[in-house]
């Protein structure tokens, strides 16, 4: 299954727009966690995983869709993946 780490960085944001943000993000099927067998690692800041068949456009286009009932203008970058690594100490 794919797999896709994108990144929403909203412009001219105020402090209550990135849990607004959050919340319409997981209305389109994001989450702000990653899961390996038992473990649940958090995302970074502005960061969400999408695991599902779609292709790169379509997860941006959600997220687009998700980023336009936030704020005007913003930035959407999506990176489908071949694989992951972190460091996630909490």
């Amino acid at each position: 299954m794919p797999r896709f780490t994108t990144r929403v960085e909203l412009h001219d944001e105020e402090s209550s727009d990135y849990p607004k943000l959050h919340k319409a993000m997981e209305a389109k099927g994001f989450t702000r966690t990653i899961k390996v067998k038992d473990a649940v690692y958090h995302m970074p800041t502005a960061e969400y995983n999408y695991d599902g068949e779609a292709t790169r456009e379509q997860v941006r286009d959600k997220a687009v869709a998700a980023a336009k009932t936030v704020r005007p203008k913003f930035d959407v970058l999506v990176t489908e993946s071949n694989g992951r690594c972190w460091h996630n100490p909490d």
